[in-house]
């Protein structure tokens, strides 16, 4: 028998607040975290704004101990492992001793895009100096593409399927509906699902290049980055993690824990790069589908939905993504749900957007508000031709949101998309 799956846990590493508390207030205020990075200017990038995390040594050594800390440079695995621990403690759940058997009933799947770049270019002038026994012995953990995975259950003992997946921006959301199809099969009880992402100029210059991100917003940071506005004009690289423990609710019920909301099903799929898809553009009829399937599986109507946690990245796209919503929801104009983008307050996360924007979707139904769609004030006037001004809202409002929608859309013209509702 399928297995209903809940969400008991929550941690979060953003640029605009590390921890539920702060984060949470942050997105109510509609508080960013993009700041101005001398370092880009000095390196030549158009693009000279980013967002990055805030963590002070002191709070590092609240997850690693000073020998893990030696020689550690990966800021990704960092996010990952302090939002993927916090969601643990959240969820009341705790991890195995050394001297205790693993958690045979708990796993993990945590996505990254690339992992340790600061600990590759470290190691690649090492060996170009020919010094080659000086890597040290976790440069292999650091860089490899499950690292993130790996630290996670060495820190809790997992005992389940372990993995990383990687699926460019889709990688959270996917990490999530891998973890929930997992238990609905009954092949867990628990699973920590999350993604996370380098905030590293090694990371956001290939993007700089493909003049893809903002440069006109340099002396403006906080304004830099415009999903559904009539003046953006690129995205704000940044990084970070967010993670969710997911769990049967046969468990969840059993322990008394404390319940977020339901998962009720998740689609993922690809385009193909057909149908006018490419590497770097999606392919609407396959966006579509994704979200109508997800919203059959389900079992619910997409006049159910209340609000959406767009993919919105402030790039062109914008005004398609919403169309695409249009046309596979069947609503538009005054009767369209409340959409917002949470890259409005800490860019664009990369591989860690889709488990940090989920964070922020499944907050907002917990606790019953929708934040703002921060620098949208000059709503892009094909999205004003299709949604009614009171889905965009311009400042927090407080109320009931019991079906919510996320989604998000990929390099690679791959898409997922995730159902939430409030028990």
């Amino acid at each position: 028998m399928k297995q209903r799956v809940v969400i008991t846990g929550l941690g979060i590493v953003s640029p605009n607040g590390v921890g539920l508390p702060n984060f949470l207030a942050a997105i109510r205020q509609g508080r960013s975290g993009i700041s101005h990075f001398p370092e880009l200017a000095d390196l030549n990038f158009s693009c000279q704004i980013g967002a990055k995390p805030v963590i002070s040594e002191a709070q590092k050594r609240h997850y690693f101990t000073e020998l893990e800390l030696r020689n550690f440079n990966s800021d990704g695995i960092l996010y990952g492992v302090m939002a993927g621990m916090d969601a643990m403690k959240d969820a009341g759940l705790r991890p195995a001793e050394k001297d205790e058997e693993p958690l045979w009933d708990l796993g993990v799947v945590f996505g990254t895009g690339t992992s340790g770049v600061d600990k590759f270019r470290e190691a690649i002038y090492k060996l170009d100096e020919g010094k080659v026994r000086r890597l040290g012995s976790t440069t292999v953990v650091q860089t490899m593409a499950s690292g993130v995975s790996a630290y996670l259950a060495g820190k809790i003992g997992a005992g389940n399927k372990v993995t990383t997946n990687s699926s460019a921006c889709a990688t959270g959301t996917e990490a999530v509906i891998m973890g929930y199809e997992h238990i609905a099969a009954g092949k867990a009880k628990q699973m920590l699902c999350g993604s996370c992402s380098d905030a590293s100029p090694y990371v956001w210059g290939g993007f700089d290049a493909m003049k893809v991100t903002t440069f006109k917003y340099n002396d403006m940071p906080q304004q830099g980055s415009r999903p559904m506005s009539a003046t953006a004009s690129g995205f704000v690289p940044g990084g970070g993690a967010g993670a969710i423990v997911l769990e049967s609710l046969e468990s969840a019920e059993a322990r008394g824990a404390k319940i977020y909301g339901e998962v009720l099903s998740g689609h993922v799929n690809n385009g193909g790069q057909r149908q006018g898809g490419s590497m770097t553009a999606p392919n609407s009829v396959a966006v579509q589908r994704c979200i109508r399937r997800a919203i059959e599986a389900a079992g619910v109507s997409a006049s159910d939905i209340d609000y959406i946690n767009g993919h919105l990245t402030a790039t062109s796209k914008d005004p398609v993504e919403i169309e695409n919503w249009c046309e596979a929801l069947g609503r538009e104009g005054d009767n369209f749900p409340y959409v917002n983008s949470l890259k409005s307050m800490i860019g664009h996360g990369l591989a860690a957007s889709g488990s940090m924007e989920i964070v922020a979707t499944v907050l907002q139904m917990h606790h019953n508000f929708v934040f703002p769609a921060t620098n949208c004030d000059d709503v892009h006037p094909e999205i004003a031709q299709r949604i009614g001004a009171e889905s965009i809202p311009k400042q927090l409002i407080e109320t009931p949101v019991k079906t919510v929608v996320k989604a998000s859309f990929g390099f690679g013209d791959v898409n997922a998309c995730i159902i939430f509702r409030k028990i």
